[in-house]
């Protein structure tokens, strides 16, 4: 069934590769930006681009009013700006977007009456303990410096807040460690590996499948478990966008 999507950070690594799935299955995709450079970039995919700082609340509300999705996607992360140069200061600022963003980007899908809300998380951010991780093991909110940053000040917040909210159906993409077109790597990295496409794959299932919660999106054989994303939301981690895409490269 066609339906309206809300796409924060459409022009995103995951966001570009997402796109494409939206519109090859009907939906119509209304894709955010902060930078005026990247709305061509988001026409050529397919979607119509909306210039919105997602820390500007009342702006907010008004984008996603005007849009009136049926559904909101969260795939905004703030890492550009530093990682390599200033490492914590990149942190802070993403910890930031995933606590006060969320917030925001929440409360504008609940006043556009929106009925479900999809975001990214990461799949990093469990306490020591036995693995495979399911996604019932604790969160590490005892961690200590730049994890703490990471995970206490930006993901628990995050995932409380799309958890939490009311009248939402709030689902949470646990994501590994990217890798593939647009990232940091084009080879699988870390503990729990993940190829972009198969990412942008779990976000498009998302959208009408499975129960509201959290689900662990990585490659199999990696330190969490994924076979919930594999029963539930019908995803595989083998998935890639096929050549016939539109505009897949952009």
């Amino acid at each position: 069934m066609s339906q309206k999507i809300f796409l924060a950070g459409a022009a995103g690594a995951i966001g570009r590769r997402l796109v494409p799935l939206l519109v090859r299955d009907g939906h119509r995709v209304f894709g955010t930006t902060r930078s005026t450079a990247r709305v061509a970039d988001i026409e050529a995919l397919g979607a119509t681009p909306l210039i919105v700082d997602v820390f500007d609340a009342d702006a907010l509300v008004r984008a996603v009013r005007e849009a009136e999705p049926d559904i909101v996607i969260h795939q905004l992360t703030d890492l550009s700006s530093g990682l390599e140069q200033d490492p914590e200061a990149a942190r802070r600022a993403n910890a930031r977007l995933r606590r006060e963003g969320t917030a925001n980007l929440v409360g504008a899908a609940i006043a556009a009456g929106a009925g479900r809300f999809v975001a990214q998380s990461i799949a990093w951010a469990y306490a020591p303990g036995p693995t495979p991780y399911t996604e019932d093991a604790p969160l590490d909110v005892g961690a200590e410096g730049a994890r703490h940053t990471t995970i206490v000040e930006g993901v628990v917040p995050l995932e409380r807040a799309v958890l939490d909210a009311s009248g939402l159906d709030g689902i949470v993409l646990r994501y590994g460690q990217l890798y593939g077109p647009g990232t940091w790597t084009q080879t699988p990295d870390g503990a729990s590996p993940l190829h972009v496409d198969a990412a942008a794959s779990a976000a498009a299932l998302a959208i009408d499948h499975g129960a509201p919660g959290v689900y662990n999106i990585a490659d199999e054989g990696g330190v969490v478990s994924v076979g919930k994303a594999m029963t539930e939301l019908g995803w595989s981690p083998a998935f890639r966008l096929d050549r016939s895409d539109s505009a897949i490269t952009v």
